[in-house]
């Protein structure tokens, strides 16, 4: 797509655990030095041979998601939530310390939670400030309230800042009838309407989200996080 000028990207937490595994096992595996330095590379290059503005939403599930809370400790959908958002603040702050002292890259950390010792608060006129000067953005706390997944906070946020695009950086290289590790029947679907992935129930991404994106006219990638080049071709 020509004239991109500010994207955010949607990494869940499992990237920073690496390109293999169950992502429902990847809480064994925390943080995988090199998956996220191979991230941070691809966001790196890309900024240089684009000049693109990107803010990163970032998840929190390779410590553990908010439904594993509720299974493990029987809690209510609010504390599991709120747990989880904190969650990714610690996952944004790790990508910022790979992305300054590694690429050298500004980065600014904004939470939608009071954290200020360790994170801006997220207000938009600053973070736009913030990418205009070339810094990224990477936005924690998902939407700052429970029930609200990472992927619609991307989307909300999106909005606010007036992004040109989303891309949801996963493991796999886009989105596909079935899971593809599940099910050796299933079909790539190159290109979908918004209507059509709700109708056919397809969960790489949430529907609230999706229909969210829908309502403001806001394109959505998906694509391989892990495949080099990738991040800079596509977007």
């Amino acid at each position: 797509m020509k004239n991109i000028k500010r994207v955010i990207l949607k990494l869940s937490g499992e990237a920073l655990s690496g390109p293999t595994g169950d992502s429902e096992n990847a809480c064994k595996i925390l943080f995988d030095k090199k998956a996220i330095q191979f991230i941070v590379d691809e966001i790196s290059n890309t900024i240089k041979t684009t000049k693109c503005q990107i803010a990163i939403m970032i998840g929190g599930g390779n410590i553990i998601r908010g439904s594993q809370i509720i299974k493990s400790i029987d809690s209510s959908f609010v504390v599991a939530d709120q747990a989880g958002m904190i969650i990714t603040v610690a996952n944004g702050i790790i990508l910022q310390d790979f992305l300054e002292r590694t690429r050298k890259i500004q980065t600014r950390v904004m939470s939608a939670l009071t954290m200020q010792s360790i994170a801006e608060p997220y207000i938009r006129r600053r973070a736009m400030r913030h990418l205009e000067k070339g810094y990224v953005v990477i936005l924690t706390g998902g939407t700052g309230a429970p029930r609200f997944t990472t992927d619609t906070a991307a989307i909300l946020r999106a909005i606010e800042i007036d992004a040109d695009l989303i891309i949801k950086g996963t493991k796999v290289d886009g989105i596909y009838d079935k899971d593809p590790k599940l099910n050796s029947d299933h079909q790539f679907i190159e290109k979908i309407s918004s209507s059509d992935f709700i109708k056919q129930k397809l969960q790489i991404m949430d529907h609230t989200a999706i229909v969210l994106a829908n309502e403001n006219h806001l394109p959505i990638r998906v694509l391989n996080i892990f495949k080099k080049g990738n991040l800079e071709t596509k977007n």
